[in-house]
């Protein structure tokens, strides 16, 4: 039975500290405030409760009047940025405290809005991860994503399109952040068909038909509104020409997949690639929650050797293989790698059932590696 576990964030706020916690729509920020954060004692403001919205969006200056001393918690702040002028101030001259939640702050830096300079700590909260699931089930999660309540439902294809429908009309055509619906919406498709891969702005612009610098555009709304980021290069190479382009990823590998309309199945191609983003996935987690210090980059030659992921300063060199076996040939890149640069740890994270040693590099499991890596045995 798949059941959802208590999540990987751990905020606490010190005494008259303040917070913002940021994650993408039904990444579970509400449901974690609810259960996991809020007491009896705190005043609970969600701004995606229509009577809330108007009343503040009308009247910002209530949120001073009404104050009383307790800890206020403000969900979806984005949907009101006047208010943070007033959360400054409280803090400022009363020693008040804020967490604060969002799924964007696009809209509060295109307006200019009081982000407090400081005064409130960031956290974030993505999709699950393997640890935060019983009964955790890696091909269902290539299917439905891990986004706690299209994880969780009967019928993820359904939910996963109402979500995609939803995004776009409230994080984008609600916030004007584009303009041209229907090309956004080929954006997003041809984004996710090169998932994973070298960002190609000239050609994603050709299928969606639309300027080189436009698509540039549409990458930078899927990071401002947490719904991607890019994996730079490793590129302090001494013998090798490198590529230098950044790769994109999707922040949920369902909603990626969704919209690039495959079906992974294991054995098959679109399951490796699926299954490198999940490894991602596990990563970004890892640093998202406990090292969000640790750099990530990937490293490739203009001949082709490549490895999906570097951790840090060579911390560790990370190939992700879909298969259930590990051969010579596909550490190829680990090798040429290690001609560069010296890894700490080389590891190929696969789908074998038991850890084992191939020419000095690690062969892990893949619950194995994001056991150990999100205790800090890795990075």
């Amino acid at each position: 039975m798949r059941r959802i576990v208590k999540r990987l964030l751990d905020l606490r706020l010190p005494r008259g500290g303040s917070a913002f916690l940021w994650g993408p729509r039904r990444a579970g920020k509400t449901w974690w405030l609810r259960h996991e954060f809020v007491t009896e004692r705190d005043w609970v403001i969600d701004l995606l409760k229509t009577d809330e919205y108007a009343d503040y969006a009308a009247r910002p200056s209530l949120l001073r009047e009404r104050w009383d001393g307790r800890r206020v918690v403000i969900d979806e702040v984005q949907q009101v940025p006047a208010l943070l002028d007033e959360v400054h101030g409280l803090i400022e001259s009363r020693g008040a405290s804020f967490l604060l939640t969002g799924s964007s702050a696009r809209k509060l830096r295109r307006g200019h809005a009081n982000l407090l300079a400081g005064r409130a700590r960031r956290h974030e909260m993505g999709p699950l991860s393997f640890l935060e699931v019983e009964g955790f089930d890696l091909e269902r999660a290539m299917q439905s994503g891990l986004l706690p309540p299209l994880y969780l439902s009967e019928e993820p294809e359904t939910d996963l399109r109402a979500y995609v429908a939803d995004y776009l009309k409230e994080e984008i055509a609600a916030e004007a952040a584009a303009r041209n619906i229907p090309a956004f919406a080929e954006f997003l498709r041809a984004a996710a068909l090169t998932n994973a891969e070298l960002v190609n702005y000239t050609n994603i612009a050709r299928e969606t038909g639309v300027s080189a610098k436009v698509v540039k555009g549409y990458f930078e709304i899927l990071e401002d509104t947490l719904l991607g980021s890019r994996l730079r290069a490793w590129t302090r190479s001494r013998k090798r020409r490198m590529i230098a382009a950044d790769k994109f990823y999707f922040f949920d590998v369902g909603v990626a997949n969704h919209l690039a309309r495959r079906r992974p199945v294991l054995g098959s191609s679109d399951f490796g690639k699926s299954f490198e983003h999940y490894i991602w996935m596990e990563l970004t987690s890892y640093r998202r929650y406990r090292d969000p210090d640790l750099e990530l980059s990937y490293w490739r030659t203009s001949t082709g050797y490549e490895v999906d992921f570097i951790l840090g300063e060579m911390r560790a060199a990370v190939e992700v293989k879909g298969s259930a076996r590990v051969h010579e040939g596909d550490l190829r890149g680990l090798a040429a790698l290690a001609e560069e640069a010296k890894a700490r740890r080389r590891i190929v994270v696969c789908l074998e059932p038991m850890p084992r040693k191939l020419e000095g590099v690690e062969i892990l499991p893949w619950k194995i590696f994001v056991e150990r890596l999100h205790a800090g045995d890795l990075a």
